[in-house]
């Protein structure tokens, strides 16, 4: 290489180092910071202020986002579309035996304020069915027209009471868990003698005439529940059998008839069976409890007349007793649902009686159950009747008053 070769290079690597310090310098010192980047949420961080859509057989919760303020949040509708709905409080004090009225739209209840029955509409708009009084009323059964009631009092008294004659009939004091014939003018009850040879299920006409035994109860008249079938084939249910092979939790429940009936055993997956009749009774909807739900109380469905007995068993999949359900047509149901129920509930059920509940519809044509409506007030739901023309949803709150929730 020749001196002036290197002396080149040397000039060279000379400006170049002077150009490379005055970029790092200019990095350093001189250039303007970047503005903030801007990141697009991803659509599970997006939040639109609005409720969550709600999903088949499963309960929705409201929620809110964390923060100083909640504004965002969508308003409850009038009418119920699956989330958050307004209700109406219809009475300021706790009403008792609640029933749909003979018309369809109206609610007849049980006033212990006054010892009254009272009947009022959507408005509010109350009217006494009868100015006699009925005080410390225990237990009230209703007609199928809801125009008698069957009252049983502390004192083991019983009365029919007629509210369209104002007439009353006077039962045996011996006699208890009554339900209405829903064909006849009949009722059914428990004759409970000192005796248990002498105990059985009787059923008499209303007025207390023509009593005929059906049914020895011997020392089974706790295990017992009565509860007549629309079609009048079934009279109540026997849980005398044991446990069957297949599980602790699996039992027969004996359906009894009228004129000693060989009806065929219901299997059921569980304990504390409790049911209701569908309005053609060709089905039965029930609850029970066991350790396949992790004891919590589950819905079930099954065909239930005298040559279907037992048949086409399935699980409905929602976690609620079915007490809390109304069926508003062959085949759909109504039922609040705890919006949680921890492991044991349906064991324990008197702690958690009054768990917030969101309402749900169940068509059994295909199985589906979708979430109607989540009350704006958060409460317990209970007594549901829904009217005739299923536009409108009765209901209990934890505190026994009565609300009112549009569907229509």
């Amino acid at each position: 290489m020749t001196e002036r070769t290197k002396k080149l290079l040397l000039v060279g690597g000379f400006i170049l180092s002077v150009f490379a310090i005055a970029f790092v310098l200019y990095l350093l010192f001189f250039k303007p910071a970047p503005p903030p980047a801007t990141v697009e949420p991803t659509g599970a961080e997006i939040f639109t202020g609005e409720l969550p859509t709600s999903l088949e057989g499963q309960i929705v919760r409201p929620t809110t986002e964390t923060g100083e303020t909640t504004t965002g949040l969508q308003e409850a509708d009038t009418i119920a579309r699956g989330g958050l709905t307004q209700t109406t409080e219809l009475t300021t004090s706790a009403v008792y035996d609640t029933v749909l009225s003979g018309d369809g739209d109206k609610i007849n209840y049980y006033n212990t304020a006054d010892g009254r029955f009272y009947t009022i509409d959507e408005d509010g708009n109350v009217v006494a069915l009868s100015q006699t009084q009925f005080p410390n009323a225990e237990t009230v059964e209703w007609n199928k027209t809801s125009e008698k009631a069957l009252i049983e009092f502390p004192d083991g008294s019983n009365i029919v009471y007629d509210f369209g004659s104002e007439k009353q009939v006077t039962l045996p004091n011996h006699w208890e868990d009554f339900d209405f014939s829903p064909t006849t003018d009949e009722v059914i009850a428990k004759s409970i003698a000192l005796d248990p040879n002498n105990r059985w299920l009787v059923v008499a006409s209303d007025d207390g005439s023509s009593t005929q035994s059906i049914q020895a109860l011997g020392e089974n008249a706790d295990k017992v529940s009565v509860n007549w079938s629309p079609n009048d084939q079934v009279v109540a249910f026997a849980q005398t059998a044991n446990a069957i092979q297949g599980g602790v939790d699996r039992n027969v429940i004996y359906p009894v008839g009228k004129n000693q009936e060989n009806f065929k055993g219901l299997v059921v997956e569980g304990l504390n069976f409790d049911s209701l009749w569908s309005p053609s009774g060709k089905q039965l909807l029930y609850s029970v409890t066991g350790d396949y739900s992790s004891n919590k109380p589950l819905l079930w469905i099954v065909d239930a007349t005298a040559s279907t007995m037992g048949d086409n068993r399935r699980s409905l999949g929602l976690n609620t007793w079915v007490d809390k359900c109304d069926w508003s047509a062959s085949s759909t149901v109504y039922c609040a649902v705890p919006l949680e129920l921890p492991p044991n509930a349906g064991l324990q059920r008197s702690l958690y009686q009054n768990q917030p509940d969101a309402i749900y519809k169940i068509d059994l044509t295909t199985g589906r159950s979708t979430l109607v409506a989540i009350p704006a007030e958060s409460t317990s739901v209970n007594d549901i009747q829904v009217s005739e023309d299923e536009s409108l949803l009765y209901f209990s709150n934890e505190n026994g008053q009565l609300e009112l929730m549009h569907l229509k």
